[in-house]
């Protein structure tokens, strides 16, 4: 095999292993969070190429830290699973020394990103990677682990603001709470398609716990609880009509992923995937012209 198609064969292979594509999911919130700061600060909304680059840079190391962690402690589990023994950390297309120095170069990477954004920054960095692992460890002794996962994207937004403003403020943390139960909820929907497998494993989630009906009721809860402090950062930020557009927007997503899956538990995957990526670009697109016009 040639040199140049074998490395993006491995580059292709991490991809897999952290599924990049699910980015989206955190990337829009912690822009959202800089938009608005840059917007309280200097009317504009934007915040420098330097920040831009920087928060991407951030972003994404943290996110490969996370799923590296996951993936490297999660192999024993996944090569159980019919719905993960594919994944290139089960079937040795990434061995376990490439993990580890992947999780380590990651990690390097978001606290040295962290020292370039400002003081604050830095200090949290560290603190931000312990809770970034702390998902794997937590679903197999507790079903809490949903919104331990909600919570570690919901430091998306307050990392945006601490990058622009060197503090956490109140409307921030009605952003990040937002994102945490959002997370959590359409976790839940997606962990259904494990139910049985969790049962059989002795894995603590909400679905194995209290069955398939009370965790669609649990996870409706979440994203009501969502919208109302998405509402809560609107009026906080003092944000205008197009940002009152993209709550509304993001409840009818919300509302249209329950449906989904309450009609057919094979469109989890349409709800988890379109209907959350959908959401956090039309997010951050309202939010933009709310700072706009």
């Amino acid at each position: 095999m040639p040199k140049s198609k074998s490395i993006l064969t491995k580059l292709s292979d991490f991809s897999e292993l952290v599924m990049f594509k699910h980015s989206v999911f955190s990337l829009p919130f912690i822009f959202i969070a800089m938009i608005v700061s840059s917007y309280h600060i200097n009317s504009t909304g934007w915040f420098g190429i330097r920040l831009l680059f920087l928060g991407v840079v951030a972003a994404v190391s943290a996110r490969n830290f996370a799923m590296g962690v996951n993936r490297y402690l999660d192999r024993d589990i996944d090569a159980l699973n019919p719905r993960t023994k594919n994944r290139p950390s089960v079937d040795g297309r990434v061995s376990t020394t490439q993990m580890l120095f992947f999780i380590f170069i990651n990690a390097a990477i978001f606290v040295i990103t962290a020292y370039f954004i400002n003081t604050l920054a830095l200090e949290l960095s560290l603190p931000i990677l312990l809770i970034l692992a702390a998902y794997t460890l937590f679903k197999r002794f507790s079903a809490a682990a949903h919104l331990i996962l909600g919570i570690s994207l919901g430091l998306a937004p307050i990392a945006g603001v601490v990058a622009v403003e060197g503090r956490v403020t109140v409307w921030s943390i009605y952003l990040a709470v937002g994102v945490m139960f959002w997370v959590a909820g359409f976790d839940l929907l997606y962990s259904l398609q494990d139910i049985e497998f969790d049962k059989q494993n002795g894995l603590h989630s909400i679905p194995s716990k209290f069955g398939a009906a009370k965790t669609m009721l649990i996870a409706k809860i979440f994203h009501i609880l969502t919208i109302l402090f998405w509402i809560g950062f609107v009026i906080k930020a003092d944000l205008g009509i197009w940002a009152w557009a993209a709550v509304v927007a993001s409840a009818l997503m919300l509302a249209y992923e329950h449906y989904l899956v309450s009609k057919d538990f094979t469109k989890i995957d349409k709800a988890f995937f379109t209907v959350n990526g959908y959401l956090g670009f039309i997010f951050i697109f309202l939010i933009i012209l709310d700072v706009i016009f």
